[in-house]
């Protein structure tokens, strides 16, 4: 599994498993203090991270439906209605990479709940913890809390009215807020300085192409439907439709007098409200709030589960009782409302935790790096090199995966190994090679036959997201035709080797045939 910032290490330390490693000192460096300690915490049990990374999403979904359940319930006090939104949201959750993956982008959602809840309740002390450990596990939906917070200080009476009796819980909640969150605005990264807008213009890895795809041409897309910038996630077809039905039929109470057992519902769109905000807020000020889509995409996840379920539920109480003496029109309505509940989600290969999870192709691989000593470096350009540390648990030079280029100090490095690593991969000159390799301390070569001749192969073959990444180097358009060291020495020097895959000594590939 890529983005695990425990890199399957079942060493305490990251450190002791990757000594002196750049990659992994930069992952340990953005991971948020209580996500790092829970994965932490599992090693020092003996589970090692790769495992609990698959434990931990079914934890966090058990706790993240109890707390949906117990919100929709405060909505509307009929069970159905709250079985309805719990199962909506695990619909949801299943069909996104978010919750599976393990990564602390997964605890928004029973953090959340969690918060929702006991606001609701108006249960001070929990409520408090809530907001401290989102801002220990995932910083940003702080923001989105405080807002909702404040917005507990006003209430719609024939105008906007202050609501004192809330003002000791907000301004308590508030306060707690900016000590969870000060240390992130005092603290300086080691890597660097943070990309400006202007800068990542200027820079492939961002364009719609690159290997972080963010200033897409398309403006709906841009605003809309992209991962990072857009305002929107792909949610079930029932969710996108809750909340204008609610609001038709909210207005027709005659028609669904469920509707009027309703309450509580403003905080759904207090949350709307404050998360249009922040997306708005982190579109002007990019990348000093992290990504946009951050603040609305996981929002927009918790406001539609909990409106469809409570819509459905009203739809089909107002359906039944037009037609109660016509019972076989009921029967139908009731059993096509329950079809698209429990059976759409399969149209869209549910759930998706199958497809998230990187699966090694190649054990003896791994097995035999994890023999060799752990300050050992593997360089390569081949997508094979992504999974390396996850299952061999051993340090490489770069990887498409892991060249993040957010931070400059950290992305300045990469860039250069990579750019190196592709003009000494594709050299005649055998020179060029060995000061590569005693310059980075290389152990092993990897190499793809398929890119063993030239960085973009004329016939596009592999994957086409190596191919595009590669592309994005200055040394793939300096490649001369001709036949490379290293490609040279696959017969000499290789001590692995399975269908494309070559693994190389380095130190035979500089030495004199």
């Amino acid at each position: 599994m890529q983005g695990n910032t425990c890199f399957g290490c079942g060493d305490f330390s990251i450190r002791n498993c990757f000594p002196n490693d750049l990659i992994a000192d930069y992952f340990q460096s953005t991971a948020p203090t209580g996500y790092a300690a829970i994965y932490q915490a599992g090693a020092a049990l003996g589970i090692d991270p790769l495992l609990f990374s698959k434990i931990l999403p079914f934890v966090l979904a058990l706790v993240a439906t109890i707390y949906c359940f117990g919100v929709a319930l405060q909505l509307l006090n009929l069970p159905i209605a709250a079985f309805v939104s719990t199962l909506l949201l695990n619909q949801n959750l299943w069909l996104q990479d978010d919750l599976v993956s393990g990564i602390a982008r997964a605890f928004v959602y029973p953090l959340f709940f969690a918060f929702l809840y006991y606001l609701l309740k108006r249960s001070l002390i929990p409520l408090l913890i809530t907001i401290a450990l989102q801002g220990l596990i995932y910083p940003q939906l702080v923001f989105i809390m405080s807002g909702v917070l404040l917005l507990q200080l006003i209430r719609w009476e024939n105008g906007f009215k202050l609501r004192r009796e809330n003002f000791r819980m907000v301004a308590i909640g508030l306060a707690v807020a900016f000590v969870v969150m000060l240390p992130y605005a005092i603290e300086s990264s080691p890597f660097g300085p943070v990309v400006t807008v202007a800068e990542a213009k200027t820079m492939p890895e961002f364009q719609a192409q690159g290997r972080t795809r963010l200033f897409v041409p398309n403006p709906w897309e841009y605003w809309l439907t992209e991962e990072r910038t857009g305002l929107f996630r792909w949610v079930m077809p029932l969710c996108i439709l809750s909340v204008p039905l609610l609001i038709v039929m909210g207005r027709q109470p005659d028609r669904f007098p469920l509707i009027k057992q309703v309450k509580q519902i403003g905080v759904l769109g207090q949350v709307a409200i404050v998360s249009l905000f922040m997306f708005l807020a982190a579109h002007a000020v990019m990348f000093t709030l992290y990504l946009p889509s951050r603040y609305s995409q996981n929002t927009l996840q918790i406001i539609t589960a909990l409106s469809g379920g409570i819509a459905a539920i009203v739809l089909l109480d107002g359906l039944l009782r037009r037609f109660k003496n016509r019972q076989a029109i009921a029967l139908i309505a009731t059993l096509t409302l329950s079809g698209i509940l429990f059976f759409s989600p399969y149209l869209w290969e549910f759930p998706k935790q199958t497809r998230v999870f990187s699966i090694g192709q190649y054990p003896a691989l791994y097995e035999f790096l994890a023999t060799q000593p752990k300050d050992i470096m593997i360089a390569s350009v081949a997508r094979e090199a992504d999974n390396i540390p996850t299952f061999a648990k051993r340090s490489i030079l770069t990887s498409r995966e892991y060249s993040i280029p957010y931070h400059t100090g950290y992305y300045g490095q990469i860039y250069q190994r990579t750019n190196d690593l592709i003009r000494a991969q594709y050299s005649t000159n055998r020179a060029t090679v060995r000061e590569f390799v005693e310059q980075y301390g290389v152990d092993f070569w990897l190499l793809d036959r398929r890119y063993a001749a030239r960085p973009i192969p004329a016939n596009n073959a592999g994957e086409i997201r190596i191919t595009r990444w590669l592309s994005q180097f200055p040394a793939a358009a300096e490649v001369q035709t001709g036949n490379p060291i290293v490609r040279r020495s696959i017969n000499r020097c290789s001590v692995w080797q399975q269908d494309d895959l070559v693994l190389l000594d380095a130190q035979c590939i500089i030495d004199r045939e």
